[in-house]
């Protein structure tokens, strides 16, 4: 009998300079960088399991969601991670995934959390995801970047201009002329 596969969320955290916040797994000597995501609670909608991801995860909740995927979309786990992860009742995940602007700053994001996931965490090029990330989820990655490439370029155009600098008025001052005696 097949496994079936365990539902899930994942975030795609964009930030005012287009950029994609991904961080380094704390369970692995490899490189394993991803993006936050986790499993959908009971009773729980996968739009309130990305928000309570994010929060859990990386510490802040400051984000909207601006694009979801329509599809859900699976990932296999590694034969032996399969018997590891989950008591070994799943063959992977299908996630649903969501496309989220940060709203706060690099001071938000504190992932030394309750339950710490990662050791490390940086913003990437988007279209730079499935070069770091482990290889059981480089098409799943893919799959992401094809879903929200788009809307993530408009993000990054749409950054917030910087404020003009204020214009001070100058004060007109009167010309001495000396007096010719």
């Amino acid at each position: 009998m097949t496994k079936p596969y365990r539902r899930g969320v994942g975030i795609v955290l964009i930030n005012q300079m287009g950029r994609v916040f991904v961080a380094q797994r704390i369970d692995s000597k490899l490189p394993a960088w991803q993006m936050p995501q986790g499993g959908i609670d009971k009773g729980e909608t996968p739009r309130v399991a990305a928000l309570r991801e994010l929060l859990e995860e990386i510490g802040t909740d400051k984000a909207r969601i601006v694009g979801v995927t329509r599809a859900w979309l699976r990932y296999d786990l590694p034969a032996d991670l399969q018997r590891k992860m989950w008591r070994g009742k799943y063959r992977g995940q299908e996630q649903k995934w969501f496309l989220m602007r940060f709203t706060g700053v690099d001071a938000d994001i504190n992932i030394e959390t309750e339950h710490p996931e990662f050791v490390a965490w940086k913003w990437l090029p988007f279209t730079h995801l499935p070069r770091v990330i482990v290889g059981f989820k480089r098409e799943i990655y893919k799959q992401v970047v094809a879903a929200f490439k788009d809307r993530v370029a408009a993000l990054g155009k749409s950054r917030p201009a910087k404020k003009p600098a204020k214009k001070t008025a100058k004060k007109k001052t009167k010309k001495k002329t000396r007096k010719k005696r």
